[in-house]
């Protein structure tokens, strides 16, 4: 599916968004069939921004494995996946791993500056895919992973699950993308209901509010 499937009639402006606290966008697919073609060509756009910390969520072992393997040769973006038979010590590298490209994006972009240190570092974007069952526990010490852009490949059909996703993927600043096709607009419409979050249509120029 080309560019153009993830592009909207009428983008607001940057300056109409508040920040300061997670901003909900959704993403509109045509056919269930163009779906991963869609999260392809959105994730080879965003990843151009260096050092974003990406998460992507999805329900199941079979989808996040159909994620992997399709992600996984973007350019710009390096990835790693959190699965439930991930060794316990390989669970905590992801994590900490991520935990640095989060802080390192927060340097640079509320500090305004990075650390001398980070020269020569990788400067690609860097996502973890995971699946609801294998979410950061915090209730057992887990640290959220303070992701900039949290994108739900697949909707939680219940509002308690959207909310542990934010609270354990989700930076306070932070952007949400859901992706729908076809049911999932129904779903979508009562976690709005349900939570009061407002989902607005996913800008054009999603770079420009990254």
């Amino acid at each position: 599916m080309v560019m153009d499937s993830i592009e909207t009639p009428s983008s607001p402006s940057p300056s109409q968004y508040q920040i300061g606290h997670p901003r909900h966008f959704y993403l509109a697919v045509d056919r269930l069939q163009f779906k991963m073609q869609t999260l392809v060509d959105l994730l080879d756009l965003v990843g151009q921004r260096s050092c974003l910390p990406i998460v992507v969520c999805c329900s199941t072992r079979d989808d996040l494995d159909s994620l992997c393997s399709s992600l996984s040769p973007l350019p710009f973006i390096s990835s790693s996946a959190l699965y439930s038979d991930l060794a316990e010590d390989e669970r905590a590298f992801v994590l900490d791993k991520f935990c640095q490209v989060a802080t390192r994006w927060n340097q640079v972009n509320h500090a305004g500056a990075g650390n001398e240190d980070d020269v020569g570092k990788d400067d690609r974007s860097h996502m973890v895919i995971v699946t609801d069952a294998c979410l950061p526990l915090l209730t057992s010490g887990e640290s959220p992973m303070n992701a900039h852009l949290l994108i739900n490949y697949e909707l939680p059909a219940k509002k308690e699950t959207y909310g542990r996703r934010l609270a354990a993927c989700l930076t306070a600043d932070g952007i949400v993308i859901n992706m729908v096709v076809g049911g999932e607009v129904v779903t979508l419409k009562s976690i709005e209901e349900s939570t009061g979050i407002v989902m607005q249509e996913m800008p054009m120029q999603i770079l420009d509010i990254l």
